[in-house]
């Protein structure tokens, strides 16, 4: 008979292969879709000058008179990004800090949970939300404002985002240790003043990151920006008039009307190759700002 010994160390070798599994799956995924990417963007390239796709300022591939300048495209993305951020950082580092400086146990178990349900409610209907009830309200406000517009769903999509940056924010305030608090109160520093000069910078590092994770979330974000930002790939800073992002791009050329094969086609390789770089690039400085910036005392 085999002892329970040699049974519990099969049974370990086991589990470690279907780890093992796993993690190559993961991996095999990645390098395939990484190699999709390249080898498309280099025929891509066989045909467009890389420098006219970076720097051109006209993007108009699926016209008669095509151009393959992606600014447009890299300008919408950014707009976009630009004011979603401009809502989840602020108001998300302030939920951060109630939560974890001034809000009661009770209130914090609570509020926590809620706010992370927002990350889990569908994209689609966070654009519907920003076509059908965000943009009507604002242009009752703002004359001249188009039906689509970069402004509703940035606005919309810094809400859908804002639970990252709070709770990732209000995990590095309440990593801080007790006994930075503790000093700063027999200093004589207020509460305010202790959070303000002592907790926030000690979790800087933290924040930091999820702050450049939040970016990197906005700027990969498709179904809100295709259903409410427009079509209409346009170099511009007014956020009151359509637009088109690198993800709404992709997504109306996979649709199915543009024959696979084509120089057309190859543009969604393209523009996803420059958008899985700006997106790695991003994570990349988040890793790096979460060892570099940490503080000697967390």
């Amino acid at each position: 008979m085999i002892s329970s010994g040699v049974r519990r160390i099969n049974f370990e070798r086991i589990i470690e292969r279907v780890l093992f599994a796993c993690t190559a799956v993961s991996i095999l995924v990645t390098i395939g879709i990484i190699l999709v990417l390249v080898v498309e963007t280099v025929r891509f390239f066989g045909e467009v000058s890389p420098f006219d796709f970076l720097f051109g300022t006209v993007w108009t591939p699926l016209f008669l008179n095509k151009e393959f300048g992606v600014l447009p495209l890299v300008g919408g993305t950014i707009l976009v990004s630009v004011v979603a951020m401009s809502v989840a950082l602020p108001a998300g580092l302030l939920t951060a800090v109630y939560l974890s400086e001034y809000a009661p146990p009770f209130v914090r178990r609570v509020v926590k949970p809620v706010l992370e349900i927002l990350a889990g409610v569908p994209t689609v209907v966070y654009g519907y939300f920003a076509l059908l009830f965000v943009t009507p309200l604002l242009q009752g406000m703002i004359p001249g404002l188009a039906g689509f517009n970069a402004l509703s769903p940035g606005l919309v999509m810094g809400i859908m985002i804002l639970p990252m940056v709070s709770s990732l924010s209000e995990d590095a305030l309440h990593s801080v240790p007790r006994g930075l608090r503790e000093a700063a109160f027999a200093l004589g520093a207020t509460k305010a003043e202790t959070t303000i000069r002592v907790v926030v910078p000690a979790a800087f590092s933290g924040i930091s990151a999820a702050s450049i994770l939040a970016i990197a979330r906005s700027i990969g974000e498709t179904m809100i920006v295709t259903i409410a930002a427009g079509q209409q790939a346009r170099l511009t800073v007014n956020p009151l008039v359509p637009i088109e992002t690198m993800t709404a791009y992709i997504v109306q050329v996979s649709l199915g009307d543009t024959p696979a094969g084509t120089i057309e086609y190859r543009t969604i390789f393209a523009v996803g190759m420059l958008l899985f770089v700006g997106t790695f690039g991003l994570n990349l400085v988040s890793n790096w700002l979460r060892e570099r910036l940490r503080e000697e005392y967390t």
